[in-house]
Parts: C-alpha cells; sequence; structure tokens
C-alpha cells in the first residue's frame, strides 16, 4: 500500500509548559496534513500531493466535515525546526465518507525514526446547498483509492 508523506512544520506557539506539542494541537497538526493532502491547490500554484482534488474555494458544491477523529498519543513530540514526516492513507473509502488515517514520525533524515502519534479522522461529504452527505465525487476516490489500506490500529479502545 501506497501512503502520502506530508511535511509538517512546528511552530513555538504548539508547545505548552511541559515543552512538548499540546494535545489540542495535535488536530491543528492533522488538519494542515489533510488539507495539504485533500484541498486542490490554488490556480497557478505548483505542487500538491497526487490526492489533493478536492476543489474548496467559496461555492463549492461539497464540502468535506469531520464526523469523528482519534488520537493515540505514543512519545511527546519535542521542539525541532525540522518539519515532521506525517504519512497519511485511507483506511476505507465509504459512500460519502472516507477515513483519513495518519502516522507522525520524526522528521525524514532524523535518527532513530520515532513514531509519535497514530491518529484517524473520518470525513463526510455533503452538500454545500442542502447540508445532507453526497457521495464521494469520482476523482476523490480514484485519487485515493491507490491508498487504501488497513485502519490504524489504536492500542487501547474505551471498553477493552
Amino acid at each position: 500500500m501506497a501512503r502520502i508523506h506530508v511535511q509538517i512544520p512546528l511552530r513555538w506557539s504548539d508547545f505548552d509548559a511541559y515543552a512538548h506539542v499540546n494535545n489540542a494541537e495535535m488536530l491543528r497538526l492533522l488538519e494542515e496534513a489533510r488539507i495539504q493532502a485533500m484541498w486542490r491547490p490554488d490556480e497557478g500554484v505548483e505542487g500538491g500531493a497526487p490526492t489533493a482534488v478536492m476543489d474548496v474555494r467559496p461555492g463549492a458544491a461539497t464540502l468535506a466535515l469531520i464526523a469523528r477523529q482519534e488520537i493515540e498519543y505514543l512519545a511527546p513530540i519535542p521542539y525541532m525546526r525540522a518539519p515532521l514526516d506525517i504519512e497519511m492513507w485511507a483506511g476505507g473509502i465509504g459512500g460519502a465518507s472516507l477515513d483519513v488515517c495518519y502516522e507522525i514520525f520524526s522528521p525524514i533524515g532524523v535518527a532513530p525514526r520515532i513514531l509519535y502519534t497514530k491518529a484517524a479522522t473520518t470525513v463526510v461529504m455533503v452538500s454545500a446547498e442542502t447540508s445532507q452527505p453526497t457521495r464521494i465525487p469520482a476523482d476523490l476516490r480514484a485519487a485515493w483509492t491507490p491508498y487504501i489500506g488497513t485502519p490504524v490500529a489504536f492500542s487501547r479502545r474505551a471498553g477493552a
């Protein structure tokens, strides 16, 4: 299975009094990675992941809303200047939803390679006009199909 690699730099404001990335800021890091992996670049802007096909300009017909997120913190992320390496894949694609899986690693080239966090986000496609779930557009489904893999295996689950 192929994975998308997104490099996300840390900001000084991401850290808390314990000198590691604050748990609430982890949601922002996941959001930044998801935007790079899913949102089509603006006209005239080069780059973007091969999966970045969603049109999110004002007036877009389809919105991507977060239905669920789960994060497992494996090790504290210390301050570093090199960007984190976030690996992403699809844990499943349904009719109107996509499960985006993440593993957040130390920066590329840093040894030893450390897995800091595992996470999963369920994204639901919604009609901007009706606010009702709508089928995943064909271009998004086609772009993410090569990246379908096993969902994230979390160590603990509520009630387990």
